[in-house]
């Protein structure tokens, strides 16, 4: 009797863990796809894809020297948005070098006219899911700051698991952020700002900056229109900041 050759598996075309986000297909503007074929070469990142759309295909590590001509500290968003604070800390810190992850194509669209318009040409942009940039795009301690401003709170209980500050993340902040480079975290949910302290407080990668329960604000955060309309209704915004420790 023969045996058939067991058939191989299908390459999977999804993701084993859920992502922070879903990603709705939505229409640009007439300005916003002008800007993406006009600015996008200059200040996106093209990228190997691993299965997904907004994926990063393993190993494909950037050089940020030569991705941005020079030797400079790295100011990473994730979550970047239209890019109203980014933009704003490119063109108030034209000796730091900045990348905006999104993975929203209008937003991105967005943050590339307000940075032409401003002459930020320190910024780049990458169109991709945040972990997977940290883990494959960007080399091993390479990032002096991480900023997480107002991610999606999914406060929809059985939609938590989805938030990006859960447990395993913080090791992946560690990975690449420098020894003494600072994550800097913001939100206008109060269970969210609980849960982000407690995954940074068993975090042994990590000290906290601040006495207290919550940090200062951060002064390098412009005040946008999200955050106003937060505190409009009645929401506290909660500042957290933690320092990368030293590598043994």
């Amino acid at each position: 009797m023969t045996n058939a050759a067991t058939p191989a598996p299908e390459p999977r075309t999804f993701r084993e863990r859920p992502v922070s986000f879903v990603r709705r297909s939505g229409r640009m503007s007439d300005a916003q796809e002008r800007a993406w074929s006009e600015l996008a070469p200059r200040y996106v990142i093209e990228v190997p894809r691993d299965r997904a759309a907004t994926s990063i295909l393993p190993d494909s590590a950037i050089d940020p020297r030569a991705v941005w001509g020079r030797d400079a500290a790295l100011v990473v968003e994730i979550g970047s948005g239209q890019g109203h604070a980014i933009v704003h800390a490119a063109t108030s810190r034209p000796d730091a070098d900045f990348l905006a992850i999104e993975v929203f194509r209008a937003g991105l669209a967005r943050t590339m006219l307000d940075a032409d318009r401003a002459g930020a040409r320190n910024l780049r942009l990458v169109e991709a899911n945040a972990p997977e940039v940290l883990q494959h795009l960007l080399p091993a301690a390479s990032v002096d700051e991480l900023w997480i401003f107002f991610p999606d709170p999914w406060h929809k209980k059985k939609h938590t698991k989805r938030r990006l500050v859960a447990e395993g993340f913080a090791a992946i902040a560690a990975g690449v952020l420098k020894d003494g480079g600072m994550l800097r975290l913001a939100t206008d949910w109060e269970d969210y700002a609980l849960q982000m302290r407690d995954v940074m407080a068993a975090a042994p990668d990590f000290e906290a900056t601040f006495e207290g329960e919550w940090a200062p604000r951060f002064d390098g955060r412009v005040l946008t229109a999200f955050e106003r309309k937060g505190a409009r209704v009645g929401r506290d915004i909660r500042d957290l900041s933690y320092r990368r420790v030293a590598r043994s």
